[in-house]
């Protein structure tokens, strides 16, 4: 089937990922985790909502109807709405539960005092990252985890190698901070999936002290829907946390496939070698849990295929 963004289509579920940055008071939060909790079962959702008193964080997959009912619900208690929403379609649903979570943020960093409700570096729509990104004086950074780049990057793009965004910050005053001191000319701008870690980066940044600090307007979802493939920058294909697993710059489904033992994205490649089992073991994770892990993971992967044949 060809996935379009047809708005109509009844045989495909809806995908929204959203988020915005908002200071709101405690019983917002609490309201919102039952009132939403609710919906989703209503609506027979899938998928992560996460909450904090500096906004909300989310995507969710299901009927189109569904998915509208839950964003309406969040809008109302949002004064400017939501910052971001992008909605892709898939034939299969891309989630396997629904959970409405309380955090102490809606992406963690884990630094005290950063705070996108009050200050974020430069928004850069779409249509003008191309021009800045090819200027020699732009140092562009991704601002996702190591795994998540492997799969795809805009070209030239320095990869931090973390594997959580609770490492972009030493990654920042390790090695950012030398080179922008060698270097007090240069611009930075920022990406990720969504938009939601590049902005939290920029408020990390211009805290402590950076300036002249960019960031990617709607994140690398947005630049696909809005900038044609002939004249994109993008190298590869868009990893998402979900059972699509990497999107291509349609928005559609790619080549990657999930090790559900690791957690890790795999490509054909990766897939074809002898030592990968299916839902058991990757090249990425040999060595990586006991025996009796690997019985657990036999009998969930038994699970599953039984699960998928009913």
């Amino acid at each position: 089937m060809t996935l379009q963004n047809d708005q109509d289509s009844v045989e495909l579920f809806q995908v929204a990922a959203f988020y915005s940055f908002v200071s709101w008071p405690e019983a917002t939060v609490t309201s919102l985790l039952q009132n939403l909790s609710t919906i989703g079962a209503e609506h027979q959702l899938k998928g992560t909502v996460l909450l904090a008193q500096e906004g909300v964080n989310g995507t969710i997959c299901g009927s189109k109807e569904g998915v509208t009912a839950l964003l309406a619900r969040l809008q109302s208690d949002l004064p400017n709405g939501l910052f971001e929403v992008k909605v892709s379609w898939t034939p299969e649903q891309a989630f396997r539960r629904f959970k409405v979570r309380r955090k102490a943020e809606i992406v963690t960093m884990g630094i005290a005092g950063v705070d996108p409700c009050k200050t974020v570096g430069i928004y850069v729509d779409p249509a003008e990252w191309n021009a800045l990104i090819d200027d020699p004086d732009t140092i562009l950074i991704d601002t996702r985890n190591d795994y998540e780049i492997a799969i795809g990057c805009f070209k030239g793009a320095l990869n931090p190698q973390t594997k959580c965004f609770r490492d972009f910050p030493t990654w920042v005053e390790q090695q950012l901070r030398p080179m922008l001191k060698e270097q007090p000319s240069k611009r930075v701008a920022m990406y990720c999936t969504g938009g939601i870690r590049c902005e939290k980066a920029t408020s990390y940044l211009l805290q402590q002290g950076f300036g002249d600090v960019h960031h990617l307007r709607g994140g690398i979802l947005r630049y696909f829907e809005e900038v044609s493939q002939t004249e994109s920058r993008w190298q590869g294909e868009c990893f998402v946390f979900d059972q699509r697993v990497a999107l291509n710059h349609q928005l559609l489904p790619g080549v990657h496939s999930l090790c559900y033992a690791c957690g890790l994205p795999l490509t054909p490649e990766d897939q074809s070698l002898h030592s990968y089992i299916p839902g058991i073991q990757c090249r990425h994770c040999l060595d990586r849990f006991s025996d009796q892990d690997r019985v657990r993971f036999t009998e969930r992967q038994r699970q599953m295929e039984s699960a998928s044949k009913e």
